[in-house]
C-alpha cells in the first residue's frame, strides 16, 4: 500500500539505519535534506516511524516495542509489546503521531505475532508511553496503514490480512476511551484521504477498481474499473497505491504484463469530483509504489541516496515522457 500522507507536512524515511525527518512545509523541490536525524538504539530493528512537529522527538516501532527517542540518541521511553514475539511471520507493528502531538497510535498485529490474542489498536501518551485507550480488533493482520484526518482528530486504519482481504477502521478518543468504528467491507484497501478530509480513496482487494468515498460515512461517490482507463481488465489491474495530487485530482496507477511477460505500469490523473479520467503522466518513479502524492500538487519519489525527491508540474514536467499504453 501507499505511504500515508501526513497533514502536518512532515515525512520520514529510514536512511542508512537512521530516521530522517523532512519538512514539507518548506516547499523545497528536488532531493530533500532532512530537518532532523535520529539514530535508534543500535539493537533495534526499526519497522515504522514518526516525528514530532517540533523535530524534538522521534517515535518508532520494532517487533516488540514502541520507542520514543530524542535526536541525540537519548531514549525517553519504551513501551513493550508483550509478550515478546519470537515468531517472524511478516507482522509489522505500525505507529503514527496525532496532529496535536499528544498521542501515538499503534497498530499491533498480535495474532500473527503469536500472542494468542486478537490484533489491537492502542493509543499511547506521547510524553510518557502510558496507555490511554486500546481496542481489540477482529483481524489477523500482517500490517496496517494509518491515516490522520486533518480536522476531526480521527484516525483511519487499514489492516491488511493478506489473501483474506483488508479491513478498514475509524477511531477517535473520548472520555470513555476509544470510539471504534469498522467499515462494512472486507475487500477494499485504504489508499488516501483528501486534503479537505471530505473524501477517501480505496482500491478493490482484487484490484478490479478504484472508488472514492464520502467521509466519514463511506458512501461511494464514484467507482472506476480498469476499462475506464482504456485497458483490458483481463490483462491489467489497479495498483494499491496513488492518492490525492491535489484536492480535485487523484492519481491512479494501472499495471499489467505484456504478451512477452514484461511488466508495465501507468499513472493517470482523475477528476476527484466527477470521476473523469484526465490524462496519463510520468511521475518519475522507478516503481509504481514509489510515488507518494502530497495533496498540494507535488509528490515524492525516492532518490538513489535513499532521501525523498519532491516533484511538481513545473519541476517534473509530468506532460513529458507520455507514451502509448501497451
Amino acid at each position: 500500500m501507499a505511504q500515508s500522507r501526513n497533514p502536518r507536512q512532515i515525512t520520514t524515511r529510514l536512511v542508512d539505519g537512521r530516521i530522517c525527518a523532512y519538512d514539507l512545509a518548506a516547499k523545497a523541490s528536488g532531493v530533500l535534506s532532512p530537518a532532523m536525524v535520529c539514530s535508534p538504539t543500535p539493537e533495534d530493528d526499526v519497522i515504522d516511524h514518526a516525528i514530532a512537529a517540533d523535530f524534538q522527538r522521534a517515535y518508532y516501532t520494532t517487533l516488540n516495542a514502541v520507542v520514543c527517542m530524542m535526536p541525540g540518541g537519548v531514549e525517553v521511553w519504551r513501551s513493550g509489546l508483550e509478550p515478546e514475539s519470537v515468531k517472524r511471520h511478516g507482522h509489522r507493528p505500525g505507529c503514527v503521531l496525532s496532529l496535536d502531538g499528544r498521542v501515538v497510535w499503534v497498530y499491533r498485529p498480535d495474532a500473527m505475532a503469536g500472542r494468542d490474542r486478537p490484533d489491537q489498536w492502542v493509543a499511547l501518551d506521547a510524553g510518557s508511553g502510558a496507555v490511554i485507550a486500546q481496542a481489540d480488533l477482529q483481524t489477523v493482520g500482517h500490517g496496517g496503514v494509518q491515516l490522520l484526518h486533518g480536522t476531526s482528530g480521527q484516525v483511519l486504519l487499514d489492516v491488511g490480512e493478506g489473501q483474506d482481504g483488508s479491513v478498514i477502521y475509524r477511531a477517535s478518543l473520548t472520555e470513555a476511551g476509544m470510539d471504534l468504528f469498522c467499515y462494512p467491507w472486507g475487500d477494499r484497501c485504504l489508499i488516501d484521504l483528501s486534503p479537505d478530509g471530505r473524501q477517501f480513496v480505496t482500491v478493490d482487494h482484487n484490484q478490479a477498481d478504484i472508488a472514492v468515498h464520502t467521509y466519514p460515512e463511506g458512501g461511494v461517490a464514484f467507482r472506476l474499473s480498469v476499462d475506464a482507463f482504456g485497458h483490458d481488465p483481463d490483462g491489467a489491474y489497479v495498483e494499491w497505491c496513488g492518492g490525492y495530487l491535489k484536492q480535485d485530482t487523484i492519481m491512479v496507477t494501472i499495471a499489467g504484463e505484456t504478451e512477452d511477460a514484461q511488466e508495465w505500469f501507468r499513472h493517470y490523473q482523475v477528476d476527484a469530483r466527477s470521476g473523469q479520467v484526465r490524462a496519463e503522466f510520468d511521475a518519475r518513479g522507478e516503481d509504481p509504489y514509489d510515488v507518494h502524492p502530497l495533496g498540494d500538487g507535488t509528490w515524492l519519489t525516492t532518490d538513489p541516496s535513499g532521501h525523498p525527491a519532491r516533484w511538481s508540474n513545473s519541476s517534473g514536467d509530468p506532460a513529458a515522457g507520455l507514451g502509448e499504453s501497451p
